[in-house]
């Protein structure tokens, strides 16, 4: 057996595992050799792979727990279709405090799915309730949305305070529990936003293409925008790096 080690620096562990395995894939190994993943790279892999089934779990007894609440099988569908609306903001803010998907970040995405679904629990009960008073569903939406803001709001703001300071980082261990802070925050506002009820202008198709369109554009252009704020940062500093080049002085001569 041959055991090829490295330290990464300056990049995530797992940019620096895909890249090697892929280089190694690449090697015409003769009969009877193989290639296999060990230490803190295997490690990555088994803890990430156990974290996406209890993520998993999670959702799967959430929707149970709905349903019993509710009392049907389709009445939670809209409280799961907003839980994907989280995991933009989680990328955002991942990239915006150039942090990567690792295990704090992922137990933040796992308390998200739950901390996320009251919005939209808080909407559902309330429009519901409505609609069974005789009140049209685009109705009751809009007025649940408005009777519904005040205590989201507060809710969210209450998360989003508590969570600052270990986004932020202070006290000791602060670097390790920060993208955990990062990924709820990230996750709460965008989902915050794209959950609240708007003027039924569209039908329920056109409304979700239209707030479907709406997070990929802004994904997309965040993503657009720190990219291009990247290559002029570099472009400064190279510019910056030739103009103060150390000069030589030339040599006297000799006679």
């Amino acid at each position: 057996m041959i055991a090829v080690s490295a330290n990464a620096q300056g990049r995530s562990p797992g940019e620096v595992t895909a890249e090697a395995m892929k280089i190694a894939k690449q090697i015409d190994f003769p009969a009877g050799y193989g290639l296999e993943l060990g230490g803190a790279s295997r490690d990555q892999k088994e803890v990430f792979s156990e974290m996406g089934i209890a993520l998993a779990m999670g959702i799967a007894l959430m929707y149970l727990v709905l349903v019993m609440q509710f009392g049907s099988f389709t009445a939670p569908l809209p409280v799961m279709l907003s839980l994907p609306l989280s995991l933009i903001g989680v990328v955002l803010a991942l990239l915006l405090t150039r942090g990567t998907l690792n295990l704090m970040s992922f137990i933040g995405v796992i308390m998200l799915m739950g901390l996320v679904a009251k919005n939209a629990i808080l909407l559902l009960d309330c429009a519901r309730k409505e609609e069974a008073q005789g009140v049209s569903r685009e109705e009751a939406l809009m007025h649940a949305g408005r009777v519904r803001l005040r205590p989201i709001l507060m809710t969210t703001f209450a998360l989003i305070a508590g969570m600052l300071p270990v986004a932020i980082g202070l006290g000791e261990g602060g670097e390790f529990y920060r993208p955990m802070a990062v990924s709820i925050i990230g996750g709460t506002i965008t989902s915050t936003i794209l959950t609240l009820p708007r003027e039924a202008r569209w039908n329920a198709f056109s409304a979700f293409v239209v707030t479907f369109t709406e997070a990929v554009l802004a994904l997309l252009f965040v993503r657009f925008a720190y990219r291009m704020a990247k290559r002029l940062f570099a472009w400064v500093a190279a510019r910056s790096g030739r103009g103060t080049a150390p000069r030589t002085a030339p040599h006297p001569s000799g006679d």
